[in-house]
């Protein structure tokens, strides 16, 4: 554990006061108010010359915290990698926060590639002519494969063609694996799915890229699918795994996670496949299991309760249907401090401006159905009762086993905690560890069959309005803590 003051500095800030009006009142040295701002130990009758200041007790101006807490600013970069498949970026955001740089980004959906490029050109300007929509564009056309390496290497200096590039990652749309996906599939078998061989394009890229390590992402469904209904469970995942360790030179293992083991509010589990350069990391590994053969970190823990993840964005006088466009209460926990700190390292502050905070236009009918949940522990009352899915309310504070649910591609499953309403497009970013500065492209939301299409009659796009990027990105905690672990295998 670690000693922090950032409740003096709170105090202060609450108080309209700065550090030299703290010294001409406490008579501290200088060189004490430097411990103080680099969180070092200081006697004992220096916190009660403050303490008693500011007429408060010492425990509101210190407290120990773990050693490591959630990044407010990124590391140098000195590591490089291409995202496939990547969604809105919450799995680059992560390696970013880890120290790795973007060169390249494959994303096939027009909004989801907006929101990702919308976050990052100004710190990676490459990104605006270095991002292909088609993932086919690159399998099919070594000549458009070849331009982006050469001009990568050109711009930044990393020679693909000699093995400098890092990494190469990637989570291939999952619907037709994922238990909500088979639910809107219409009875179309998997192998009637043309994203389901979407693990094939980036097997064929890792091969020609040949990146120091490889990471896939998907849904735990994966582990249990099967090509079609005379098929036999796992059939799916056998022939995805089958393929990665064909590729050559490389290691491979994998690992069923879970999110909430790595910092993240919410149980979500995850397969994950890691291939590892020979010539870079020649030991052959003992365990398939990527976490105990070391490819992957052992779980950290460290997951939020809501009321620490949400609390500051709760508007007591909000308006169903409307938007609240400031912040009203001022930080509150680390995780907060984490969320609103800014890419140039300013705190949001209490009254600031805040974006995606507009409100779901419940029917009366519904508000009364949320309030009277809330009312009751999340029981829903008979007269609310219905044949369709139930949602749940979320709680306050987790139980014993930690976070229990999964954000998805609607809001619509879970209930706040203090008001009768769904969550909105910033509480949903948060669940998925997005700090308040990530904007998001598109909609708002849309319909079900809009957002799922229709396999059965060959409508295999999909909208992807602003809550289905979220839910379908890799939880950004996740993706740090897996980047941060690749960061010190590449530098041994």
């Amino acid at each position: 554990m670690a000693i922090s003051y950032k409740k003096l500095w709170k105090l202060l800030i609450d108080r309209d006061m700065n550090k030299s009006v703290l010294r001409s009142m406490t008579g501290i040295s200088s060189s004490c108010m430097a411990k103080l701002s680099k969180n070092e130990n200081v006697h004992v009758n220096v916190l009660d010359r403050i303490s008693q200041a500011l007429g408060c007790d010492i425990s509101e101006i210190v407290e120990t915290v773990p050693d490591e807490i959630i990044p407010v600013a990124r590391t140098p970069r000195k590591k490089y990698f291409v995202d496939l498949f990547a969604g809105c970026g919450g799995l680059s955001l992560g390696l970013e926060q880890a120290g790795f740089t973007p060169v390249l980004v494959n994303e096939l959906n027009a909004d989801a590639m907006a929101t990702y490029l919308a976050n990052r050109t100004d710190e990676f300007p490459w990104l605006k002519e270095n991002n292909v929509a088609d993932v086919k564009e690159l399998v099919l056309s070594s000549e458009k494969l070849d331009g982006f390496r050469d001009k990568i290497q050109k711009e930044i200096g990393i020679d693909i063609y000699n093995g400098d590039l890092d990494l190469v990652c990637g989570g291939p749309p999952c619907q037709g694996f994922s238990g909500l996906g088979i639910r809107r599939s219409y009875s179309v078998e998997k192998e009637q799915l043309p994203s389901n061989y979407l693990y094939q394009d980036m097997a064929f890229l890792v091969s020609k890229l040949h990146p120091k390590i490889f990471l896939f992402e998907n849904v735990k469904g994966l582990l249990s699918s099967k090509w079609t209904s005379a098929g036999h469970k796992g059939e799916i995942f056998e022939d995805v795994l089958k393929t990665f360790r064909s590729i050559p030179d490389y290691n491979v293992c994998f690992k069923l996670v879970h999110a909430k083991d790595y910092g993240v509010p919410q149980n979500r589990p995850r397969i994950l496949i890691v291939g590892l350069r020979k010539d870079i990391f020649p030991e052959k590994p003992l365990f398939d299991d990527a976490v105990k053969s070391g490819f992957l970190p052992s779980p950290v823990g460290g997951y939020p309760d809501l009321s620490e993840l949400l609390s500051d964005l709760i508007d007591p006088e909000y308006i169903n249907g409307g938007v609240t466009t400031c912040y009203k209460h001022s930080i509150t926990s680390d995780v907060q401090r984490y969320f609103r700190t800014q890419k140039d390292g300013k705190m949001l502050k209490k009254g600031d401006a805040l974006l995606e905070q507009e409100y779901s236009n419940h029917s009366a009918n519904i508000v009364e159905k949320f309030t009277a949940m809330i009312a009751n522990g999340g029981e829903i009352p008979e007269q609310f009762r219905t044949k369709k899915f139930a949602q749940k309310v979320l709680p306050e504070v987790w139980a014993e086993d930690g976070p229990s649910i999964t954000a998805c591609s609607a809001p619509d499953d879970y209930v706040h905690f203090a008001q009768p309403r769904s969550l909105t497009v910033r509480e949903w970013a948060r669940l998925q560890m997005f700090p308040d500065w990530y904007i998001f492209k598109g909609k708002r939301t849309t319909g079900g069959l809009r957002r799922a299409g229709n396999p059965r009659e060959g409508i295999f796009d999909r909208e992807l309005p602003k809550y289905t990027q979220i839910g379908n990105a890799v939880p950004v905690r996740l993706a740090y803590n897996i980047g941060k672990h690749f960061a010190q295998m590449l530098e041994k």
